[in-house]
């Protein structure tokens, strides 16, 4: 059970006393560092909507790439550019940081990427995605704390817990193992949770009619923004209230910049999970600019702050952005993208083996695609988590394939994530 946080160690003020909400995890004992000084850190951030991952690392080397995503595929030229990974992947040029990192070998890609899950539900792939089961309808506990829970007894990593961040903790790090809970002072959804599932359903069966909707609510999201307006100082806090939630740049940003002085304390916890919303671009999407190149750049912002807040432990950390699916490889009438399958796993972080676009590519023709619209997966999600997690923690294949992630034992870790 959470606790409110009210008298926290002295010598941890300043690092929790970052605004929003806070909630103490059972305790906090301090640790020597490991003899080998390596002090793993794993940092999962859910991107909840849907990345049109075509868009956000393009297959720029695909002849029928630029047909397929018309106006919103990335190019090599032009006055927004992408940034060139390798002879045949470019990164969306929203993402300098990931660009620059990926080039220091700090970054990677795993490209044509998706959960076991086929049926384009935000719902229930999002409940597929963070619970770690096979299908939708466990909605109890999450993969991230199941793997703290399998850690071995007095694990310092288990002991200290972890992190979530957000308004209500993230389903993938809830379950029995302690968390630490804490929130940037952001704007709530306008629309509420009915709005939402009211407009997915729509989605499947009225696209233009949820065209509509998706409008009136970004048409209340803009006016209630206008109505609260610039930033707020909280007194005897210190803490700024961000200019929108976590849908929003400055928020992303805020987010990560909290989170990385509590995971980069000594005795802070070496787990978080982070969610941030507004990824899905059925209207209006954009590019290598417009709606969709704003979000990617909340997201490069989080990468920059966890890169700098972490300081020297940025080298013992690994994260992972991931979605519930991807979006439709050819572009709908509204210059957008309906729910797909497959999509991007970006990974940052100074223990991540990078540069390197890890993908066996199915191609984009019409037979080369999923029913003949998405791009089709060749990568298993759970086989990404599986990795990071034997290779940070040390937890074995069995137990992530019992326990962590059940039913999946099919699905074999992927090696040699981390340097």
């Amino acid at each position: 059970m959470s606790l409110l946080c009210e008298t926290p160690h002295p010598s941890r003020r300043a690092v929790l006393m970052t605004g929003g909400a806070l909630f103490a995890w059972a305790y906090l004992p301090r640790f020597a560092r490991a003899a080998d000084n390596r002090d793993p850190r794993l940092i999962v951030i859910v991107l909840r909507g849907a990345l049109d991952g075509l868009s956000a690392v393009g297959p720029v080397g695909d002849p029928d790439y630029a047909g397929l995503h018309g106006d919103i595929a990335l190019s090599l030229a032009g006055p927004h550019a992408a940034l060139p990974l390798d002879g045949f992947f470019a990164v969306n040029p929203a993402m300098p940081v990931f660009a620059r990192l990926f080039k220091a070998n700090q970054a990677a890609v795993v490209h044509a990427a998706a959960t076991g899950y086929r049926e384009r539900s935000h719902f229930d792939g999002q409940d597929v995605l963070e619970s770690g089961f096979a299908g939708p309808g466990h909605v109890a506990t999450g993969w991230l704390n199941r793997a703290l829970e399998s850690l071995p007894a007095g694990d310092r990593v288990a002991t200290l817990g972890g992190l979530a961040v957000g308004p209500s903790t993230p389903l993938v790090i809830r379950g029995a193992a302690p968390v630490l809970g804490w929130a940037p002072q952001s704007l709530p959804a306008p629309a509420g949770d009915l709005a939402a599932r009211v407009l997915d359903l729509y989605q499947h069966r009225d696209p233009v009619l949820a065209a509509a909707l998706q409008k009136g609510l970004d048409a209340e999201r803009m006016a209630l923004d206008d109505q609260i307006g610039g930033n707020v100082m909280k007194p005897n806090v210190g803490a700024m209230k961000p200019k929108g939630g976590l849908d929003s740049a400055a928020g992303m940003r805020q987010a990560a910049q909290g989170a990385a002085r509590l995971v980069a304390a000594d005795d802070g916890p070496r787990v978080a999970a982070l969610a941030f919303d507004g990824w899905d671009t059925h209207v209006n999407e954009g590019g290598a600019s417009g709606r969709l190149a704003t979000l990617l750049g909340g997201l490069d912002g989080a990468f920059e702050e966890f890169e700098k807040g972490l300081g020297e432990r940025w080298k013992d950390t690994a994260i992972v952005a991931i979605t519930e699916f991807g979006r439709t490889a050819q572009i709908n009438g509204t210059v957008g993208t309906d729910h797909g399958t497959g999509t991007v796993v970006l990974l940052a972080g100074g223990a991540i083996k990078g540069g390197r676009v890890i993908a066996d590519w199915p191609g984009l023709k019409p037979a080369q695609l999923y029913e003949q619209r998405d791009l089709a997966p060749t990568s298993d999600v759970r086989a990404v988590l599986k990795g990071l997690l034997v290779d940070q923690f040390g937890l074995s294949a069995a137990v992530l394939s019992d326990k962590v992630f059940p039913e999946s034992a099919a699905v074999q870790p992927m090696r040699d994530l981390i340097v």
